[in-house]
């Protein structure tokens, strides 16, 4: 890492704060790359690589990475990205001549200040572009703290499996473990299945791993299906989309009480509440139920509230918005100080998100007001889908939600509105996401209407659209 760190500096000529983005699939230099960026004081920029070539130039061109590293199963679409930018950074490709040209004289820590940026978080908004959330080196080390007191306790020798991408939540969790001594273990190629999975526990002692419900499900299919050994795993920690009650159950019966799930955001990283494997494990607890439906209770280093539209807390049992305080929260948004003030006003952070604490402090997700959509744990923003969609010059309105589904959480379905009456294919709005968005944030299913639902004041009515899909069945999309 020192290594590399040095020849990022003297081959590439990185200084400090310069942004080094990272467009890989799970690997080993995955794990080289990102401590590579902060032990030579640059910022980190790992970006989706499910994103679409026009969304990749968008991050490289807001946040002036000065180089990328890219693996090759991704390096077309970076081609195409790059040949976009009218100032383009440098391309390695990870395991060429040039990239192993870094690996020169190891270089001394960088000296860097706490509240430097080192982690600059990608995370889609309500106005259909990323914003990046600035992380800092102090943002991640009250990470690694609450990690340690409020998550997980791994030990040398103990492992971590990154089954879920190392540009999300799986890369962050990363750290505490390197902290501790454990395994980093990443299935060969970068992914792998559930019997993959169940094969990595089987051969590595304290296993641990990030996954979404929609990961957790395909785990307990497998388990309730055919025989797994499961006696070294350690812990399954769960979030970035809710975990349904009966669903934790079924997990809790295949694995035991192996469970802890994190409610956070890209603006306080997997840090606001917790609800630990002790938490999963006290079913003699009167609300033991409502407790398990629950994201937790605050996390160690942030304080938590529930307010009004005044930023009035809320007594327990009222829902409100969840407002977060503490040195885990972002310093701000790249290069957009209007969203920063929105946002962080007061000093608290405004995630957007609805919930209510019991008199136990412990806290319920009711809705999320910004009407994010999650579908296999990747956050989707209908605005973003609906800009698209209304590039098509038949396409007068449109409206996007998203619809329960018993695999992925949540699909996205289109609401449209032909300009004149006219009709649109299908297949003409398929290509035209497929041209502009990922492929998973495109609608599973387009509904053709008149007029969408509206109040007096012309806004969408998105409860009317999603009751009229719970009253025709959520069975009717395609996959």
């Amino acid at each position: 890492m020192a290594r590399l760190a040095g020849g990022l500096g003297a081959r590439l000529g990185l200084q400090s704060g310069d942004r080094v983005a990272l467009i890989m699939r799970n690997g080993p230099h995955y794990v080289e790359a990102m401590e590579a960026a902060w032990h030579g004081g640059f910022v980190a920029v790992p970006i989706n690589a499910k994103l679409h070539p026009r969304e990749f130039a968008y991050i490289l061109d807001h946040s002036g990475a000065k180089a990328v590293l890219v693996t090759d199963d991704l390096a077309e679409a970076v081609a195409a990205a790059v040949a976009e930018l009218e100032v383009r950074p440098r391309v390695i490709l990870v395991d060429s001549s040039e990239h192993r040209a870094l690996y020169g004289e190891p270089v001394a820590l960088a000296a860097v200040q706490p509240r430097d940026t080192a982690w600059l978080f990608y995370t889609s908004g309500t106005t259909g572009r990323p914003k990046g959330a600035m992380l800092s080196h102090q943002v991640l080390q009250a990470f690694m703290l609450s990690y340690f007191a409020d998550v997980d306790s791994p030990g040398p020798g103990d492992s971590i499996i990154h089954w879920s991408p190392m540009s999300h939540g799986s890369g962050i969790n990363m750290l505490p473990n390197i902290a501790a001594g454990a395994v980093q273990v990443i299935p060969e190629g970068g992914h792998g299945d559930a019997p993959t999975v169940f094969d990595l526990i089987a051969r590595w002692q304290g296993a641990s791993l990030f996954a979404a419900p929609t990961m957790v499900w395909r785990l307990v299919d497998h388990a309730e299906r055919t025989s797994v050994d499961t006696r070294n795993l350690r812990t399954i920690i769960y979030g970035g989309g809710p975990m349904y009650l009966a669903d934790c159950k079924r997990a809790l019966a295949a694995f035991g009480y192996k469970l802890t799930q994190i409610y956070g955001q890209g603006e306080s990283p997997m840090t606001i509440t917790a609800l630990s494997r002790a938490m999963h494990a006290d079913v003699g607890h009167p609300r033991y139920e409502a407790r398990l439906a629950s994201a937790g209770v605050a996390q160690a280093v942030c304080e938590v509230r529930v307010c009004d539209e005044e930023d009035r807390d809320l007594p327990a049992g009222e829902v409100g918005e969840i407002l977060v305080r503490g040195d885990v929260v972002m310093t701000g948004y790249w290069r957009n100080a209007e969203a920063t003030a929105a946002t962080l006003r007061g000093g608290w952070l405004h995630t957007g998100d609805m919930g209510a604490f019991d008199a136990d402090g412990f806290l319920t997700l009711k809705d999320r007001s910004k009407d994010m959509i999650i579908s296999g744990g990747s956050n989707i923003y209908p605005r973003e889908v609906e800009e698209v969609l209304l590039r098509h010059p038949d396409v007068a309105e449109v409206s996007v939600v998203g619809r329960p589904h018993a695999e992925w959480g949540e699909e996205v379905v289109a609401f449209v509105v032909g300009r004149g009456g006219a009709t649109v294919a299908a297949a003409e709005l398929d290509r035209l996401c497929l041209d502009h968005i990922a492929r998973f944030k495109r609608p599973k299913d387009y509904r053709f209407v008149d007029a969408l639902p509206k109040n007096n004041y012309g806004k969408v009515l998105k409860t009317a659209l999603r009751e009229t899909l719970a009253a025709a069945g959520t069975d009717q999309g395609r996959s």
